[in-house]
């Protein structure tokens, strides 16, 4: 039976999975993360790996990792990533030496693309862009079942475009200033923290995301207009995505994928955007639902792998 350990790193927690070859999973456990310390986070990677293999009675297992971010080509070290302490760091070298070179590492939204076109909602597309949508946006781009990775180790980061199609009446120039310095990005008016400052700036109450949400179901007034906002800057963002890659299917993951509106209303909203007479590209929620990233780093190693050495 072969077995491979998947990782997500996230901003809170670190979730380690093992799964096998038919995509089951024989052990889970989740930590803390340690915050702003990146020795303890290291440490905390290869404790979680240990205790997963002792879990499932294995050794060296490979092992895929999924982060908030990408290895730069030109200085080995992690860039982009919203948990600002990793950047400018050797994460996948100091893995590496301590448990050797059966680690793999990839972006948390190519983990989410990988899970979902194996054995998830994008299951048989031969073309699948993976949108994360919580604390920051990020996504993916998976072509015939393999991961598009680009020169850059920057795929799929459509989260760090401007928002297109700004609007005057809703104030959207210059946009809010983002954790990198600019103005205006998608990131910076779609994931769960810009629907919650949006609603503050037009309702002067600072709630979550999921509770505005939560509160448009009810049928609360200011909640359905900030979220109706929303889902029309998401649309128009994804109607980008759709004229530049057009593919078959758009999964989306993270907390703000849970609202259940928003597949009925973003495709039609995007129909505006998109240059076509029809739009035939599926958008779908992720099957795997909050465990979609940690499969997808499993499946950084193929079924039937083995760890070098």
């Amino acid at each position: 039976m072969s077995l491979r350990i998947g990782i997500d790193l996230g901003g809170t927690k670190i979730e380690g999975v093992v799964m096998d070859a038919a995509s089951q999973i024989l052990a889970r456990r989740r930590l803390a993360t340690p915050q702003t310390d990146y020795p303890a986070t290291v440490r905390a990677i290869v404790e979680l790996v240990a205790a997963l293999e002792a879990e499932v009675g294995a050794r060296a297992l490979p092992v895929g990792m999924g982060t908030p971010g990408a290895i730069s080509a030109r200085t080995g070290r992690m860039k982009n990533c919203n948990s600002t302490c990793l950047n400018g760091q050797p994460l996948l070298e100091d893995v590496q030496a301590q448990l050797g070179a059966r680690v793999r590492i990839a972006n948390d939204a190519d983990c989410l693309a990988l899970s979902e076109s194996h054995d998830g909602a994008a299951h048989g597309a031969r073309s699948v862009f993976a949108v994360i949508i919580g604390t920051g946006v990020g996504g993916g781009v998976v072509i015939n079942g393999q991961l598009l990775t680009g020169p850059n180790a920057i795929a799929g980061e459509w989260g760090h475009n401007p928002l297109p199609w700004p609007r005057l009446d809703w104030d959207e120039v210059p946009g809010p200033l983002g954790w990198d310095g600019r103005h205006g990005a998608i990131e910076d008016w779609c994931s769960g923290p810009a629907l919650a400052a949006d609603y503050a700036r037009r309702f002067g109450a600072q709630i979550s995301a999921r509770e505005i949400a939560a509160r448009a179901e009810q049928g609360e007034a200011a909640a359905q207009d900030a979220l109706a906002r929303w889902q029309d800057r998401l649309a128009r963002a994804l109607a980008t995505v759709i004229n530049m890659l057009d593919p078959e299917v758009i999964v989306l993951g993270g907390g703000l994928s849970q609202i259940t509106r928003v597949y009925r209303s973003v495709p039609q909203l995007w129909r505006a955007w998109v240059f076509s007479d029809e739009v035939q590209t599926r958008l779908l929620r992720a099957q795997h639902g909050d465990a979609s990233g940690v499969r997808g780093a499993a499946w950084l190693w193929p079924a039937q792998s083995k760890a070098p050495g």
